[in-house]
């Protein structure tokens, strides 16, 4: 059963801004709906005798505003079917009308015709009104889903939807994570219907502190070219990067290669691991930024030279975790942590057949990086072979195997055996622990860490004690520095 559907925009408020061929549509049409009554032009048209059936109601029985226009645009289906309707919006139905979108995509499905015609939209006033050129830059965005992300300092921005001061706060959050706090921002109510119209400037953080929003509302953000005002955001990072390799930029950054600094990659790695061991935010923050400076660095070198840019990393990377994880972003599902990582290692094999490799006739101990630390590659490759059944059935043998290597390794220094030999059955001995803190489910190299942490902390009380008495260390002997540690022991330092 077939239906047709016209749906007129009634504009941003003023009567006499409504177009002869809309006015002769809604007098001539049967059956006439409104989103909403609370609109000037609606209370024209009834003053003339142009009656409505509107959705106000539905505002108070629905949760949020997606539940409301859902049920609007099913209520116009239902009503639509073997008729014909008129539906009438504010403003223009395609700016900022949600379920004329719903309806454009509802109705093929439901073989109803629909017909769109256009009304002076709220855009038209603001252009006027707030009086600068689109084209020099404009954003148009919603208040329900205003990110910080979203916000481009250098462009005009238009925020509508600005329905009440709990609106226009959270609008205001999300401003004032991109520009201070006096700031100077306009609010427009009713722009461009005579008697109701309103323009207020106020700096930021008085925009919810202003009566008067309503449904006719919107703000107005002016562009500004100040930098200072991007510094939050991952595309200024990537300009001052560029800038800093340009030839006008830094000396010293325009020399560096990827073997120039890749010893740096690694220290500020090790220097963000300290931060968490230290359960330190503020310098973890600081540390964080100097790991992400070392990787634009390295995209950048490559954007030189047409390979890839920073943004190819992150498309990459993107793409890696909606693929890794389809248990969030596609049909599988994942009880637990476990089934997560199976899921994981599944699409990384599937990603690797992608690339015509076979993951079956790769060796179990690939994958782990060549330039790892030894005790914690030690540590992985350990765990892979264990994967394909290469390991002890219980942890007895991982403890024969420690006396066994370290047997070895007396006889190798107490035989004099050469330098070589030592090292390497002091290798055997390291290796075999590491099995052991495998069956105990411990990272070894996070163990080491700690005792090296207890060991700098319990010296340093030695040194403190020392300095009380005037003396260093080479000033004191073992019995009396060993007596010294013995108390910082007893004192709990760990």
């Amino acid at each position: 059963m077939s239906g047709n559907i016209t749906v007129i925009g009634l504009g941003s408020g003023d009567p006499d801004r409504l177009t002869l061929g809309s006015l002769k549509q809604l007098q001539n049409a049967q059956q006439r709906f409104v989103r909403t009554k609370d609109h000037p032009v609606v209370s024209w048209l009834e003053e003339t005798g142009v009656s409505f059936s509107s959705f106000d109601t539905v505002y108070e029985e629905k949760a949020d505003f997606p539940s409301v226009y859902e049920e609007i645009t099913e209520r116009l289906i239902a009503s639509a079917r073997g008729n014909d309707i008129v539906y009438a919006v504010p403003g223009h139905p395609m700016v900022a009308e949600a379920t004329v979108k719903l309806l454009r995509s509802r109705c093929p499905e439901e073989e109803i015709t629909l017909s769109i015609i256009g009304g002076e939209s709220f855009l038209d006033e603001a252009f006027l009104r707030f009086g600068f050129d689109p084209i020099e830059g404009f954003q148009l965005l919603d208040s329900s889903g205003l990110s910080p992300a979203n916000i481009d300092p250098r462009m005009h921005t238009l925020i509508g939807q600005v329905y009440d001061v709990f609106t226009a706060s959270e609008v205001k959050l999300s401003l004032m994570e991109v520009y201070p706090d006096d700031y100077e921002v306009v609010i427009g109510h009713a722009l461009g219907v005579a008697g109701q119209e309103q323009m207020i400037k106020v700096p930021l953080y008085e925009l919810d502190r202003t009566e008067g929003y309503g449904n006719l509302s919107l703000v107005y953000v002016p562009a500004s070219n100040d930098d200072s005002l991007r510094i939050r955001s991952f595309q200024r990072l990537h300009e001052i990067v560029d800038i800093l390799r340009s030839p006008e930029g830094c000396p010293w950054d325009r020399e560096q290669t990827h073997q120039s600094i890749r010893k740096n990659l690694i220290e500020e790695t090790y220097e963000v691991l300290e931060t968490i061991d230290d359960d330190d935010p503020d310098h973890m923050r600081e540390e964080l930024g100097d790991l992400l400076l070392q990787i634009m660095l390295h995209s950048q070198m490559e954007e030189e030279t047409g390979a890839f840019t920073v943004y190819d990393v992150i498309q990459e990377l993107n793409e890696k975790l909606v693929y890794r994880h389809p248990h969030v972003f596609g049909e599988l599902s994942a009880e637990d942590a476990e089934a997560a990582l199976n899921n994981w290692e599944a699409m990384k094999a599937e990603e690797k057949r992608r690339k015509g490799i076979e993951p079956e006739r790769l060796s179990v101990l690939d994958g782990v990086p060549r330039d790892l630390p030894a005790l914690m590659k030690a540590y992985k490759l350990q765990k892979k072979a264990a994967k394909s059944g290469f390991d002890w059935d219980h942890i007895d043998g991982a403890w024969s195997k420690i006396e066994e290597e370290l047997g070895e390794l007396k006889e190798a220094v107490q035989g004099g055996m050469d330098p070589l030999e030592q090292t390497r059955e002091l290798g055997d001995v390291l290796f075999s622990i590491v099995n052991v803190a495998r069956f105990i489910g411990v990272d070894p190299e996070e163990a080491l860490s700690l005792t090296i942490l207890k060991f700098v902390r319990r010296f340093n009380y030695v040194e403190e004690i020392l300095r009380e008495r005037g003396k260093t260390p080479k000033e004191s002997n073992l019995a009396e520095m060993d007596a010294l540690w013995d108390e910082a022991k007893n004192k709990g330092i760990q």
